[in-house]
């Protein structure tokens, strides 16, 4: 095996601990990591990747989003407030006009992109 697979492996059993986590505490977005665990496994491992598509979390979790790039509402705005909270303290205690206009940029793309490019569906 090839050392750029296992470390592809190893990134993807650390994005899916942190998305398994990311079910019982609301604070941490549990379908990006899924997403990222998944890119990680089928770049490392097919059988891995089989295993992770397999699993009850990846399936209530991620497989909505991947297959029909949809999302509840709920998670919708769990993954938003997220991010919202990480981009404002960058915001906040920026002192330079660019990093803040970037900043700006990077909350409007976001929300252009949820609102617009993911579907909503009902629970």
């Amino acid at each position: 095996m090839k050392a750029i697979n296992i470390v592809f492996i190893v990134l993807g059993f650390l994005f899916f601990v942190i998305g398994f986590v990311g079910v019982a505490i609301p604070v941490l977005p549990t379908t990006p990591f899924l997403i990222l665990a998944s890119a990680s496994f089928v770049k490392g491992s097919p059988r891995f990747d089989s295993w992770l598509k397999g699993t009850k979390i990846y399936k209530n979790y991620a497989e909505d989003f991947i297959i029909n790039r949809t999302m509840t509402f709920k998670r919708k705005a769990q993954i938003m407030a997220l991010s919202d909270i990480m981009l404002l303290f960058p915001l906040i205690k920026a002192d330079n006009f660019y990093a803040r206009t970037f900043i700006i940029a990077v909350f409007i793309v976001k929300y252009w992109y949820f609102i617009f490019r993911i579907k909503t569906v009902k629970e």
